[in-house]
């Protein structure tokens, strides 16, 4: 841990943040497409300017998580592993999109990135049908990546009173 400088700190903030800014980019994304995802291409809202928002709204999500430890490199940490574990998904799940929807789904990837958003592409539709018990489930199991608070926040005050010693100071 990088002990209570107001760099440290700052970066905790900035991770809560982005922990913040993951679960309601998430549930943003659920609401478009709880439920659809199976049945047909979703290319509006979020998914009109990247194919994987939700993903996008994960590696936020990771950094937040790993800046709780207050090291940068930590964070990156974080974001790398879920990159690596996001990216074995995305390919199964492109493969099966396309066997599934064919011409359809080539042409969303043809004009929509796979992570970074395009945001000149965006496109919306007036209403969206909501799934409620999509959202929340999605709601419930982004609040869980809030637990990275308390047990960094533990993991410092345990190195203080000398129940863990530092090992490694990382920036």
């Amino acid at each position: 841990m990088g002990g209570e400088t107001p760099f440290h700190e700052g970066l905790e903030m900035v991770g809560m943040a982005a922990m913040i800014v993951c679960i309601v980019g998430r549930a943003w994304c659920t609401l478009y497409i709880g439920g659809r995802k199976k049945a047909e291409i979703v290319d509006r809202g979020p998914y009109s300017i990247s194919r994987n928002p939700l993903y996008v709204f994960s590696f936020i999500g990771a950094f937040g998580m790993g800046s709780q430890s207050g090291s940068l490199t930590v964070a990156a940490l974080f974001v790398l592993i879920a990159v690596l574990v996001f990216a074995a998904t995305v390919r199964k799940e492109e493969e099966w999109l396309s066997a599934t929807f064919g011409p359809a789904y080539a042409s969303y990837v043809a004009r929509t990135p796979r992570f970074w958003p395009a945001f000149s592409r965006w496109r919306d539709q007036e209403m969206i049908e909501v799934r409620p018990r999509f959202f929340l489930t999605t709601l419930r199991d982004g609040l869980v990546m809030l637990v990275a608070f308390p047990l960094f926040e533990g993991l410092e005050r345990l190195q203080e009173i000398g129940w863990f010693r530092v090992l490694l100071h990382l920036p």
